[in-house]
C-alpha cells in the first residue's frame, strides 16, 4: 500500500477507520505526518468538533480521489506470522452529519479502531526507535501521548454506554497446592472485549502470565512465597503487571500472612495502570482489611525512581511476557539488580515465538542474564544469573497461536569466580 495515501485525504470526507488508518504491518514505513492525520481523523470521528493538536503536529489540508483500503483481518498489534498486506480501493464519500452518526454507531469500524490503538501502542517502542532524527523522535513519542489518550476515551464511552460490550471480565481458577480441593481465584477485566479473539486486546492476561498464575498456586513453596520471617514482612514485586494476575494471585495465597506481605504491582502505561487498579479493587474490595493487599504504583524502566515502597529489596520478584524489544531485557536487568534482595529470586517467564516480530527474543534473555554455571561460584562480585531454566509446554486454550511453548527463568543472586 502506498503510504502517501494516508496523507493525502480530503478533510471533509467521511471515512471509516478500515480505511484510513495505516497498517500496523508496516508501520515502519509511516512517518509521524501520515500517524498525526490519521488520529487527527478518529478525533473528528468520535469526538467532533475536533480537538487542536499542538502545533508541531498541524498538517496541511491536501485532496485525492481514490484510498488504497487494508482489506485484512483488524490488526491487533500482537504480531503473527503471516499478516495481509494486499489493498483494495475504496472512493470516499462527501461528509454529512448523518454520515458521522451512522459511523460513529458502527460497532464494527469502531471495534477497528480500537484494536488499531492498542496495536499501535504495542508497536509503538520500535516505531519511535526508528526515528530519522531527535525531532521526529520527539514529535512520535508526543503522538503516542494522544493515542493512549484516544484509548482512555474508548474506554470512557464503553463506561457510558447502555451496551454489554464494557469489556471482558475473565474468572480464573487454579488449583490450590495445600493439599485441600480448594483454589485460588481471580477475577480480571481484560480491556474491552473487541470480538470473539480476546486476546488480540491489547491490555490482555496473556497466556504466560496464566500457566505462572497456575504453577505459583500449585506450588508456591517453590517460589519462595512463604514465611521467612515472622519479624517482617515478606516483599514480592511485579514487573510489567498488565492485569495485575501475578500480584492478584500471590496476595490470594498470602493472605493468612503475618505480618501481611508486600506486594506492589507496577507498570507504566497509563490505561495499563488505570485498569490494574480497578483489577486489584475489584478483587480486594469486599475483604475486611485495612488496605488493599496489592499495591499498584508506576514503574518507568527507563528512569526508574527507587523511593518508597522501592527503597528497600524483595525477597520475590515475579515477570510474566515483559520482553517484546531487544532492549527490554537490559532494562529489566538494571531494575532486577536493585530491587532484589541478596537472597532473593527473580522469576520470569515468556512465550517462545518461532515467527513474527518477537522470534527469537529469548536470547536477548540470555545474552543480560548467564547461566550460573558460567559465572561460577565463588568469592567474586555478586552477579544476577540464571539459576534454573525450564521449558513449559502450552495448553490447550491458553495463549496465541504464535505461542509454542514457555520459557520459566530462576535469576538471582551469586559470587563469581575471582580469576588472579
Amino acid at each position: 500500500m502506498d503510504r502517501q495515501h494516508f496523507s493525502l485525504i480530503t478533510s471533509t470526507s467521511r471515512l471509516p477507520p478500515t480505511a484510513f488508518l495505516p497498517p500496523l504491518a508496516r508501520l515502519q514505513d509511516h512517518s509521524s505526518h501520515d500517524v498525526t492525520f490519521a488520529v487527527q481523523r478518529l478525533r473528528d470521528t468520535y469526538w467532533p468538533p475536533r480537538v487542536a493538536f499542538p502545533p508541531e503536529l498541524g498538517l496541511p489540508k491536501r485532496t485525492i480521489a481514490r484510498l488504497s483500503r487494508d482489506t485484512s483481518c483488524p490488526d491487533s498489534g500482537y504480531a503473527s506470522a503471516e499478516e495481509d498486506e494486499e489493498a483494495a480501493d475504496m472512493i470516499p464519500n462527501s461528509a454529512s452529519d448523518t454520515d458521522l452518526e451512522i459511523l460513529n454507531a458502527d460497532p464494527f469500524e469502531r471495534a477497528f479502531a480500537i484494536k488499531w490503538i492498542t496495536g499501535f501502542i504495542r508497536r509503538s517502542d520500535m516505531w519511535i526507535a526508528l526515528s530519522p532524527s531527535e525531532e521526529e523522535n520527539h514529535v512520535r513519542s508526543k503522538l503516542l501521548d494522544e493515542i493512549t489518550s484516544l484509548l482512555s476515551n474508548f474506554s470512557t464511552d464503553k463506561k457510558n454506554d447502555d451496551s454489554e460490550e464494557r469489556g471482558l471480565t475473565r474468572t480464573f481458577s487454579f488449583p490450590s497446592g495445600d493439599g485441600s480441593r480448594s483454589t485460588v481465584d481471580v477475577e480480571l477485566n481484560d480491556a474491552v472485549l473487541l470480538d470473539d479473539d480476546h486476546t488480540s486486546v491489547g491490555l490482555q492476561s496473556w497466556g504466560s502470565a496464566i500457566m505462572l498464575a497456575r504453577m505459583i498456586s500449585a506450588d508456591p513453596a517453590r517460589f519462595s512465597l512463604l514465611l521467612k520471617d515472622e519479624a517482617r514482612s515478606l516483599r514480592v514485586l511485579e514487573l510489567g503487571a498488565g492485569t495485575g494476575m501475578l500480584s492478584i494471585v500471590t496476595a490470594r495465597i498470602l493472605h493468612s500472612n503475618l505480618p501481611p506481605p508486600i506486594i506492589i504491582a507496577t507498570d507504566y502505561h497509563p490505561v495499563v495502570m488505570a485498569n490494574l487498579s480497578a483489577n486489584v479493587r475489584a478483587n480486594f474490595s469486599a475483604r475486611s482489611c485495612a488496605r488493599l493487599p496489592v499495591t499498584v504504583q508506576t514503574l518507568d524502566w527507563e528512569e526508574p525512581v527507587y523511593l518508597a515502597p522501592f527503597d528497600e529489596r524483595f525477597d520475590v520478584v515475579l515477570a510474566a511476557d515483559v520482553i517484546y524489544h531487544p532492549e527490554h531485557a537490559r532494562l529489566i536487568k538494571k531494575c532486577v539488580e536493585r530491587a532484589l534482595a541478596e537472597t532473593g529470586v527473580f522469576w520470569m517467564i515468556m512465550a517462545m515465538r518461532t515467527s513474527g516480530r518477537h522470534e527469537g527474543l529469548d536470547r536477548t534473555v540470555d545474552e543480560m542474564f548467564p547461566d550460573a554455571s558460567v559465572v561460577g561460584n565463588g568469592n567474586g562480585i555478586s552477579t544476577l544469573a540464571v539459576l534454573e531454566r525450564m521449558e513449559v509446554e502450552k495448553v490447550e486454550g491458553v495463549g496465541r497461536v504464535d505461542e509454542n511453548e514457555y520459557r520459566l527463568y530462576k535469576i538471582g543472586w551469586i559470587k563469581s569466580v575471582v580469576t588472579l
